[in-house]
């Protein structure tokens, strides 16, 4: 399953990636195609099996603070009625218990007898830390661990991080003195060619246990970035050891959320990327990652491959799986539930994939390409690129001003490439110098396809 790895109608941010059983599960907020403002009035699941990640499963709103055609407020008799952000979702002792933050109100703890829920209201916060570190009992963007001792850690914080120690036996009263301010610091010197931006906390602390070392996943003051830290204790102190994905390289960032699973032995990092020219309109992805021996894990890229190796061009491929978008104005936009394209395309962007594989077929010298697009009353040319945006050429098409499906022969393609349209018109030549004109949308890509 390629990036967005769910179905693409579907915007699920600050995701949670949780292994139980033989499934993995990821817990999210909700966002809505172009809203105004983040998440909604519930959170989400979304399961699959760990033996095959391309049949994702909803499990509905598992949470409520309002009511809805088939379900009351979960929070009905609190008078919680705000947002939900940003949830986690641990298991104890044969239940599963789903830490909320409610925006503007209480936090609570909800608790199911299966993963998937639905979660019924259990408590909230019960806890003597001040209200001034905690934010009046939001405990904002919750994380939590379970340790393999049975204790139990939640971190939270938004600009400045704090951790506490939950009991066991109520999974949401807070332990008396066990919190700690700024587990991730709030002024770091620029020591080890790091620049303080990528180090210092902003949000979305998500904590992980692996071989023994403890990984604080977070958002750093570049907010487009997934940093993490690490220690031998579950309270610290964390050294920062880097950040694993960048959601805005070549593409239109914004801030981000996620964390780590181990998935039949394979590692992914899932966060969340941009879509219709908001920052509150996100969708899940997820990027295979490495763990090496000495606990670093190195950045990967920005990819269309989602839970795959490769993709293949012999498929009609959707325009808005892009992973790369250059350009002023272009965007993956929705316009219905079943037409997402990319929008906002002006002379001079690049729209990029990665990763094809061509094959090892060099029977011809040539193959076919088509594309379907919405013209916009405008003529351009789109140079079709491999391996960067001034890789190789393999050919071109016009796109006139009234689109349609395009057909055009290009150069045969083997093995494995990154693709990238790069687009051009005579607005750029000498004379044409007004911004009207190298600034107006020229069409809208909607799927291509490579034949043989």
């Amino acid at each position: 399953m390629a990036n967005p790895y769910l179905p693409l109608w579907e915007y699920i941010p600050d995701g949670e990636p949780r292994v139980f059983g033989d499934r993995v599960y990821v817990y999210g907020s909700h966002d809505r195609a172009g809203s105004d403002s983040f998440c909604d009035h519930v959170l989400k699941c979304w399961s699959a099996s760990v033996n095959d990640l391309n049949n994702w499963v909803c499990h509905g709103d598992i949470f409520h603070t309002l009511p809805d055609r088939d379900h009351p407020s979960d929070t009905e008799n609190t008078g919680e009625e705000h947002f939900l952000y940003a949830p986690d979702v641990v298991e104890k002792d044969g239940k599963y218990y789903l830490y909320a933050y409610i925006i503007n109100s209480k936090g609570c703890v909800a608790v199911s007898d299966r993963p998937e829920g639905p979660f019924r209201f259990l408590s909230h916060y019960e806890y003597t830390i001040p209200d001034e570190i905690c934010c009046n009992g939001w405990f904002i963007d919750p994380g939590v661990l379970v340790d393999d001792d049975g204790r139990v850690y939640i971190y939270c914080g938004f600009e400045r991080s704090f951790m506490a120690e939950v009991d066991p036996g109520t999974m949401y009263r807070i332990k008396d003195n066990s919190c700690i301010e700024h587990f991730i610091p709030v002024e770091i010197t620029d020591e080890g060619g790091f620049d303080s931006s990528d180090k210092l906390f902003f949000e979305a602390a998500s904590m992980r246990k692996v071989n023994g070392t403890y990984y604080m996943i977070y958002s750093p003051k570049r907010g487009s970035r997934l940093a993490y830290a690490t220690s031998d204790k579950p309270t610290g102190p964390f050294t920062y050891r880097g950040y694993i994905v960048d959601n805005g390289v070549d593409y239109p960032g914004g801030n981000d959320h996620g964390s780590i699973a181990c998935i039949n032995g394979q590692w992914y990092i899932f966060y969340h990327r941009m879509t219709n020219g908001t920052i509150m309109s996100r969708r899940a992805c997820v990027e295979k990652i490495e763990i090496l021996p000495d606990g670093t894990i190195p950045t990967v890229e920005m990819t269309s491959l989602g839970f795959e190796d490769s993709l293949s061009p012999y498929k009609i491929t959707p325009a808005e799986i892009a992973c790369v978008l250059k350009g002023e104005r272009i965007m993956v936009t929705e316009k219905n539930q079943f037409r997402r394209v990319i929008t906002g395309i002006t002379d001079g962007a690049v729209i990029g994939y990665k990763y094809f594989d061509f094959g090892d077929d060099f029977s011809s010298s040539t193959m076919e390409f088509s594309a379907e697009t919405y013209g916009l009353g405008t003529d351009c040319t789109v140079h079709i690129l491999i391996d960067g945006e001034d890789g190789e050429e393999i050919g071109s098409f016009d796109v006139t001003r009234d689109g349609g499906v395009i057909n055009t022969v290009v150069k045969n393609v083997t093995g494995r490439h990154s693709l990238f349209f790069k687009i051009s018109t005579d607005y750029s030549k000498e004379g044409w110098t007004g911004t009207f004109f190298k600034d107006r949308p020229l069409f809208e890509l909607i799927s291509f396809v490579f034949m043989k």
